[in-house]
């Protein structure tokens, strides 16, 4: 199965526009970004867990990103609310669940080997940093390797245009995200080739989860 599988091609996607699709556990649904191979699959998701839904105990070949969106995701390692991100090494296994449901921003397959450790962080918690820009701030979440980072936008922040070696991804969690392309409410996933030029803002205030470089093959 290949959906954007393309990482030449700029994609856009609010995800609430999408159907859920059944997993092969009961419970577990999915709304598909990106996708490459059948069930085991470089793939890049929403996931919905049911109130006392589970997946069995599998492994992690190339690993595993999760930013929880909403609710309770567990598994045997702890329990993660609404804003934790889980960074799951290469080689690890788990078995999730959800006691009482939650909604995640899931990559699979996609870490390499300079990503050994497995990282948690409760973005509720955790330290801001300024960024570059006034208004702008910034989390780093997965410190190893090419890193995952929230970034918050202050209402009214306007950013330098820049390009993108490697590519950018930009998921919106909350408020309204814009560049010169267009305008991404809460819920869009955007995905810039490598060498992609943008002039990004937000107006209106928001926080976006973002990962670059990784798409150059």
């Amino acid at each position: 199965m290949n959906i954007n599988a393309d990482y030449s091609k700029r994609v856009v996607i609010n995800h609430h526009e999408l159907p859920w699709v059944a997993s092969p556990e009961s419970g577990v649904d999915r709304r598909m970004l990106d996708r490459q191979g059948g069930e085991v699959a470089k793939a890049t998701s929403i996931v919905r867990y049911q109130p006392d839904s589970q997946f069995k105990t599998h492994t992690h070949e190339f690993g595993e990103e999760i930013f929880v969106l909403d609710g309770v995701f567990s598994d045997e390692s702890g329990d993660y609310s609404a804003g934790t991100y889980i960074m799951n090494p290469p080689g690890s296994s788990h078995a999730p669940f959800s006691q009482h449901g939650c909604t995640l921003f899931v990559k699979l397959r996609h870490l390499g080997s300079d990503q050994i450790e497995r990282e948690v962080v409760d973005t509720k918690t955790a330290p801001w940093y300024q960024g570059m820009v006034p208004g702008l701030n910034v989390m780093p979440l997965m410190r190893q390797g090419s890193g995952s980072t929230l970034v918050r936008w202050a209402p009214q922040t306007y950013f330098n245009p820049h390009k993108h070696y490697g590519g950018e991804e930009i998921f919106v969690v909350d408020g309204v995200f814009e560049d010169e392309h267009g305008r991404y409410p809460a819920g869009s996933w955007i995905r810039s080739p490598h060498l992609s030029l943008h002039q990004p803002f937000s107006k209106e205030g928001c926080t976006i989860l973002v990962k670059t470089g990784h798409l150059l093959d």
